[in-house]
């Protein structure tokens, strides 16, 4: 393959090729080997930093003749040292000079050149081996081709502080995969690496410690091996965590805390097998259980460690009758504690299941589970109780079993007797379930509906407990989703005016948000909206206005707005925006706002103000000359064009198609108010109309 640059690129740069550029290149020719020394280590020093100049150098076919000079064994020890040094500057350059070195076969070059004596050569090899292999455009398998390179690499490794820098800087970049790990753990990387840690230089241990990571990451092989393995006498966990404290780089803390975690976790899951003591059971369980809380990642490695999952379903059933244990006051002591293994099963269980789908189906087809859960929930232990609500939190996030296994064992049962008379601790985590089981696909929600729930979450919406008011107000926003009128009717009644207003001057945005999402899934349906809004409609737009007007964040003053575009689409609530010159200013105000979401949002309530259904009348025609004139102004807003480049541009789409159809309306109103025929144009099929607020699950 030709050793030249990409045509685009070659174009760009061959007319700026100088004189001074070709003369460098010349220079590499000449007989006398002092003037060809001379003028690499003079190429040398025009290269750095000088892209241009880099570029310009490949494009007169500096690489190839670099390469011979670097293969020759005639050549002498400094003059290829200097030639390695200015290829590893080229590779510093652009993607594309790395393609270029590539393409000329640099990498056997290079590995060729680590097989001399010199080690100052040597070093110059790996330094540039190294700039060319973190870059994203070198395959990382060109390292393994030669099964002879690693073993010579790892030899390496003794020779300075240059080379085990280089050395384990190309590791960490070439080891994309378990193939990668085991070829480089078959080497004796572990052993080889493991003594960097406690270099005096800097940048080899961090080196060493991005080594480990890679090679650990979802490796139980590699992370039970580095366990055992130690240096000078201490083991590789304690030199971990000694490079955790506090005067170290933050960057050496995040390294080593991930090596740590990853030879951590293949030893806290061996802690949960059986043949342990309960004291060590527990405690390996609930330290895992808080390691993996949050990481997704560390959560798929631990549920295919050691078959995990089916482990833990031992808990339950410690001590069995066939216990190895013969010391009579060991069995005691464990039948007095063997509540903590349950507790400590329902913690990781409630860990391992936070993220993954495939993981919680696991969970649940696990012997005896669901009933396991269920049980759990009415022990007389207040741990095992939080933590079976855990669990079964974790395990509600999925939209599978919560159609299926949690209807089956009717879970909603029990977990409504927790809710009855539970400290705050339970509370929030229970009511947090209850917010999953109230979602519109949930079996569940029904019978929750007809034991009484509303009265126990109109309650909690007034706790001083901030959790369990958000919880309160995020359940029945998912109760009232495509609820029926009475449902609506229940919940209105249920939280009263007064609380309902408290509830929208919350100083916490959740609680807000929420109770907006709820006025907006209670005002849906056109006969619910007239309903509500004959009986609630003065306290509703006294609020909104209060809303608009406060120093409140866009989400919420969205929220709003669209909270007066389904009133808008009520046959009779409508004439309560109408008949409101205050907040037709402020739709008109939100129509030319700088923010694409809020113009949008107060499109849809002029689309649905401008529709009226009532047989035999005309359409409304009030605002309509001021809304195109509006609308006009809109079609010319340069917001549209600054928002595309913001990356809103679907957005912006919709006001434009927004504003084109209200347009169309509009104009079709005017010439029904011209013509004599009197008929009352139809609701048009392609009226958008807002979406209700869907329920969410609650993470």
């Amino acid at each position: 393959m030709a050793c030249v640059l990409e045509a685009p690129l070659r174009m760009s740069v061959l007319s700026e090729v100088t004189a001074s550029s070709r003369h460098y290149v010349d220079r590499l020719f000449d007989l006398d080997p002092q003037k060809v020394l001379q003028g690499v280590i003079d190429m040398k020093n025009a290269v750095i930093g000088n892209n241009k100049q880099k570029a310009n150098l490949i494009v007169l076919g500096a690489v190839p003749r670099l390469l011979y000079l670097l293969q020759q064994e005639t050549s002498s020890t400094e003059l290829r040292t200097e030639c390695a040094v200015v290829l590893g500057s080229l590779a510093m350059g652009t993607e594309n000079n790395v393609k270029s070195l590539l393409d000329c076969h640099i990498i056997p070059a290079l590995l060729q050149g680590l097989l001399s004596p010199d080690l100052k050569f040597i070093e110059a090899c790996l330094r540039c081996l190294r700039t060319i292999f973190i870059s994203p455009v070198t395959p990382e398998d060109l390292l393994y081709t030669d099964g002879t390179v690693i073993s010579h690499l790892m030899a390496l490794l003794s020779r300075s502080p240059y080379t085990q820098e280089y050395i384990c800087q190309i590791f960490s970049h070439c080891c994309k995969g378990p193939d990668h790990q085991t070829i480089l753990f078959n080497h004796g990387a572990v052993q080889n690496i493991a003594h960097l840690l406690v270099s005096t230089s800097y940048k080899v241990r961090m080196q060493a410690l991005k080594c480990f990571s890679v090679l650990a990451f979802e490796n139980p092989q590699v992370s039970m091996t580095l366990v055992n393995v130690s240096v000078d006498g201490e083991l590789l966990p304690q030199i971990f965590v000694k490079m955790l404290q506090r005067d170290k780089p933050i960057e050496m803390q995040l390294t080593s805390a991930k090596c740590l975690i990853l030879t951590t976790l293949p030893c806290l899951v061996r802690m949960c097998s059986k043949d342990r003591l309960l004291e060590e059971r527990v405690e390996g369980a609930e330290t895992l259980a808080y390691l993996i809380e949050t990481d997704v990642e560390l959560q798929r490695m631990a549920s295919i460690t050691d078959h995990l999952i089916v482990m833990l379903a031992d808990y339950f059933k410690y001590p069995s009758s066939v216990s190895a244990i013969t010391d009579i006051k060991r069995l005691d002591h464990d039948l007095k504690h063997a509540h903590e293994l349950r507790q400590a099963a329902f913690k990781l269980y409630a860990s391992l299941g936070a993220n993954d789908e495939d993981i919680r189906k696991k969970i649940i087809e696990t012997e005896n589970m669901m009933d396991r859960i269920v049980n759990g929930l009415s022990e007389s232990s207040i741990k095992v109780r939080l933590a079976a609500v855990r669990c079964l939190h974790s395990l509600s996030r999925s939209v599978q079993q919560l159609r299926t296994s949690f209807q089956d064992h009717a879970v909603w049962k029990p977990l409504m007797k927790v809710l009855q008379n539970a400290p705050n601790e339970i509370l929030v985590v229970a009511s947090s379930t209850l917010c999953n089981l109230l979602l519109e696909f949930s079996p569940s929600k029904e019978p929750i509906l007809e034991s009484g729930a509303i009265e126990l979450l109109c309650s909690l919406t007034q706790s001083e407990n901030l959790a369990l008011r958000v919880n309160g107000i995020w359940a029945l926003m998912n109760m009232a989703f495509q609820a029926e009128q009475k449902i609506k009717s229940d919940i209105l009644r249920g939280l009263s005016t007064e609380q309902l207003f408290q509830l929208l001057s919350d100083s916490d945005v959740n609680v807000l948000m929420k109770t907006l999402g709820l006025l907006r899934n209670l005002l849906s349906t056109r006969p619910h909206i007239d309903h509500i809004m004959s009986t609630h409609g003065k306290q509703i737009m006294q609020a909104v206005t209060l809303i608009l007007e406060g120093e409140h964040n866009i989400e919420v003053k969205e929220q709003t707005l669209c909270i007066l575009a389904n009133i808008a689409d009520g046959t009779t609530a409508k004439e309560l925006i109408m008949t409101n010159d205050d907040i037709l200013q402020k739709i008109k105000y939100y129509m030319s706002h700088s923010n694409a979401k809020l113009q949008l949002a107060a499109m849809f309530c002029i689309s649905n103000l401008i529709w009226n259904e009532e047989e035999g009348k005309k359409p409304s025609l009030l605002m309509h000359r001021q809304v195109t004139i509006l609308i006009k102004k809109l079609l010319l807003n340069s917001n549209i064009c600054s928002a595309q480049c913001i990356g809103i541009q679907s957005v912006m789409g919709n006001i434009i198609l927004g504003v084109v159809w209200i347009v169309g309306v509009v104009r079709r109103h005017e010439e029904d108010a011209e013509s004599s025929l009197g008929e009352t144009q139809g609701h048009s099929d392609n009226k958008q109309e807002l979406e209700r607020h869907r329920g969410g699950f609650h993470l």
